[in-house]
């Protein structure tokens, strides 16, 4: 399984009322980083030929992160199977060394020709062993 990281600084638009992480804001990041992963690893044909969309999403608060705290953003597959893909989504915050959040989400292959569903090739599970 590999590993996919980005590093994030946190700035003002990143907080809310309380001053620290929006929750929205890491779910925003949790489908970036997915993206980024994809758009890295997917070559121009397969990407011109599938797409990918969220379908459940999991987010596991641990500790607040706050202005200017640097968050490692990691996130890797578990399984593809079917039509879905389950991916792990863990934010670390460099400043406290602590976990932040960590993210269970599941995605569906979709065939961009058809607009629907579309099974995972062996091609595909390659690409993120």
């Amino acid at each position: 399984m590999e590993v996919f990281e980005k590093t994030i600084i946190v700035g003002q638009k990143d907080l809310d009322e309380l001053n620290h992480v929006n929750n929205v804001k890491y779910v925003q990041w949790v489908q970036d980083i997915a993206e980024a992963h994809w758009l890295k690893k997917a070559s121009k044909d397969i990407l011109d030929t599938y797409f990918w969309v969220m379908i459940a999403h999991n987010l596991e608060y641990k500790s607040p992160s706050f202005l200017d705290d640097k968050i490692v953003v990691k996130t890797y597959v578990t399984e593809s199977e079917g039509v879905t893909s389950t991916r792990h989504v863990e934010f670390i915050n460099t400043t406290t060394d602590k976990l932040v959040v960590k993210s269970v989400t599941k995605w569906c292959l979709i065939d961009a020709a058809s607009q629907k569903p579309t099974r995972i090739t062996q091609a595909l599970k390659a690409l993120f062993d």
